[in-house]
């Protein structure tokens, strides 16, 4: 608790650097009890509706952290992989399989053996097979290598033969997996690193784009093979079904079931199975593969997938993956694209995993029974521990046993037990986060939820945006939001990916530090942020140069309208000369401009437009030949009034449009504008304001 809390300071401190407003002295935080107690009630509502569930899945697993991880907590980069291709022998001989009518192949003699030839780059996953593999469709070829026969994918037997060094092949058969007569579907293979038999299983996940057609399946380690499995299981006799199978401990080493290896972290021990395979003639080939695969986004460790009892939400029991699907078309996303992203995410994914296993967070309330170990989650034992939390904090879940946190006579519901105890898991942070909506909207009362923008980086899609969209969804049955802003990541000024390795590092508080905030902020509305972001010292250079035409326009502006009184001084538009009526032209196309691309969020455009005006239209043009009469006419010569008239119109609204933007140079030129302008009670400050309108007599066509 105390290290977020110097770190959330730390943030609110730089966002006040940066102009960002907020209201920093009451700031939203998920460690605080108003908020903690409603992530709790949010999950009763979860549990309320039903579809919440606890069972052994596989799940993202860090091994070093020892906790199953979100999609949205792991980080893809480069790691270099075995590539091994494995023999599965079939149970029954070339001899058998002929006497059966099985391929209607007649083997020549001195066949020993027919394998199922299967491509894995987790050799660490062999003693948790329980099955293989192949598709229903794929045409399967029966390759003959000396005195054994290969069952591989027809169109990959070139690439196999090559990779695993196969010379004089020839192929004696091709068999559809899933043909009724001559197909695979249920033949059993000895299972090289266990006991028991693996039988042959059909599943249109099984592809063409590497390996061998054939996959090995172990149920405690990967989403589809627990699929296939439970799909296989619920038809199958009890004494014929599979086993979910994941025989590690909680620091990814192997348990005493594998004992060959135990105690030996999973990766470690690739090398020894490989030569365990090599040692009982099941390895074929041999190599390694450097490709992206998943890390924690904490320790930057490798991840695996491991089976352990976690806490999950349905997708599908209760209409949630439906719905939400209905939800994302509802909403406007900034960039289109960003639509489509999400829908394909909520339309993949499996069902909710919301359990971590960690020291500090926000707990799960449930109890399980003493004596039976039957799970109690009852919203409204729920609803008490979240009043407790919100008079006490989270912390009261850990500090309290079990009794003193449930309502006086709460029994276990199968076998009316009154002794329980507490659930250890705590409730994933993007949970936490995902009801941001239900903690800090709803209690603002009516026309805060939902809210009129969400926007963060692209990667949200998955996260925070994810997360709300489920959470909102499951408990209100509509998005939180009406529109969604994304943006890229900053790179570089050649693209690249910024690193301390690379000395590529440009820090948003150095930048401020020697350039001032408003140099950032101009930068980043200059970017076109739908893509990553480039940062460089001469980018900031030549945005510097920008910035210094808007300002010093501004202080032509105000220098020119010091003894000016809008109020005594101003001009009707009719008296204007031709040549002021063009610069309020330019300031009506300006503003209906820059208006139109905030609606759109196109503030590169409004950059653009602001540029322009300050220094094409303004001071190459209309200021340049207004000096002479700024300087030289007499002080109430009409012309001269005329001329600042326009002036102050250009300055209010110039101010007004970069506010949100500019907005510390904003508030300085609105300091120095007339009382009678600045100090009204509805506009101390710029940011308090009205937008400008662009008024509709200044377009005058004629002029353009």
């Amino acid at each position: 608790r105390e290290y977020a809390e110097k770190y959330y300071k730390i943030q609110r401190d730089e966002f006040r650097r940066l102009g960002v407003l907020g209201d920093w002295e009451h700031p939203y935080l998920t460690m605080d009890p108003a908020y903690e107690a409603t992530i709790l009630r949010e999950f009763g509502k979860f549990v309320a509706k039903g579809g919440v569930y606890k069972g052994l899945k596989p799940v993202l697993w860090c091994t070093v952290d020892q906790t199953a991880l979100a999609e949205a907590e792991v980080e893809y980069e480069d790691h270099t992989s075995p590539s091994i291709y494995v023999r599965f022998p079939l149970q029954k001989t070339p001899q058998q399989l002929h006497a059966e009518g099985r391929f209607h192949v007649q083997f020549p003699s001195g066949i020993r053996s027919v394998s199922i030839v299967i491509w894995t780059t987790t050799p660490w996953t062999l003693p948790a097979n329980q099955a293989v593999c192949l598709h229903p469709d794929i045409e399967y070829a029966l390759v003959k290598v000396k005195d054994e026969v290969l069952v591989i994918a027809a169109q990959l037997v070139e690439s196999v033969a090559k990779a695993c060094g196969l010379s004089g092949y020839s192929v004696l058969a091709v068999k559809r997996g899933g043909d009724p007569v001559d197909g695979f579907r249920m033949l059993q293979c000895r299972r090289p690193l266990s006991e028991g038999l693996s039988p042959v299983l059909l599943g249109d996940f099984v592809t063409l784009d590497q390996g061998t057609g054939c996959v090995h399946i172990a149920p405690g380690h990967g989403q589809e093979d627990y699929a296939l499995v439970l799909d296989y299981n619920a038809s199958a006799a009890p004494g014929a079904r599979l086993e979910i199978v994941a025989p590690l401990d909680d620091a990814g080493r192997f348990t005493e079931s594998v004992k060959e290896f135990a105690g030996q972290h999973v990766l470690k021990a690739n090398a020894g199975i490989v030569e365990r395979l090599r040692t009982d003639g099941l390895l074929l080939g041999h190599s390694t593969l450097t490709h992206s695969y998943p890390h924690c986004w904490r320790c930057k460790s490798p991840v695996i997938f491991r089976a352990t009892k976690q806490w999950f939400v349905s997708m599908d029991e209760k209409g949630l993956r439906r719905q939400a699907l209905a939800e994302i078309g509802r909403v406007t996303w900034i960039p289109a694209r960003g639509r489509d992203r999400i829908y394909g995410m909520i339309e993949n994914r499996p069902d909710w995993c919301l359990s971590r296993q960690r020291v500090w967070g926000t707990p799960i309330p449930a109890f399980i029974c003493a004596a039976c170990r039957e799970v109690l989650a009852d919203p409204k034992v729920i609803n008490h521990v979240a009043d407790l939390v919100a008079q006490r904090g989270a912390d009261v879940w850990f500090q309290k046993p079990a009794q003193d946190l449930m309502p006086s006579g709460t029994v276990c519901r199968k076998c009316g037990g009154h002794a329980f105890e507490k659930e250890k898991d705590i409730l994933d942070v993007w949970f936490e986060s995902g009801v941001s909506h239900a903690a800090v909207l709803k209690p603002r009362g009516q026309g805060w939820w939902p809210a009129d923008l969400y926007l963060e980086g692209s990667d949200q899609h998955r996260g925070w945006f994810h997360s709300a969209l489920l959470t909102s969804v499951t408990t209100d049955d509509r998005a939180p939001y009406k529109a969604v802003l994304t943006h890229g990541f900053v790179v570089d000024g050649a693209g690249k990916k910024m690193s301390k390795s690379a000395g590529n590092v440009v820090a948003p508080q150095d930048v401020t530090k020697q350039l001032g905030a408003e140099i950032l902020r101009w930068w980043v509305a200059a970017q076109d942020y739908q893509e990553d972001l480039r940062i460089s010292q001469e980018i900031l250079t030549r945005l510097v140069e920008q910035y210094r035409k808007v300002r010093n326009t501004c202080r032509f502006l105000l220098s020119n309208l010091y003894d000016f009184d809008p109020a005594a001084h101003r001009v009707p538009f009719e008296r204007l000369p031709e040549l002021d009526r063009w610069a309020l032209l330019r300031l009506y196309h300006l503003v209906t401009k820059v208006r139109r691309a905030y609606d759109e969020y196109d503030f590169r455009q409004i950059v653009h437009e602001m540029d322009y005006f300050c220094a094409v239209d303004m001071s190459a043009i209309y200021l340049d030949i207004l000096k002479d009469r700024l300087y030289t006419f007499q002080r109430d010569s009409p012309l001269r009034r005329s001329s600042q008239t326009v002036l102050f119109d250009v300055l209010v609204a110039l101010t007004k449009v970069m506010a949100p933007i500019l907005s510390f140079t904003a508030e300085e030129v609105w300091k120095m504008l007339p009382e009678s302008v600045r100090k009204s009670p509805e506009t101390p400050s710029v940011h308090l304001a009205s937008f400008p309108e662009p008024d509709p007599q200044w377009a005058d066509a004629e002029l353009a």
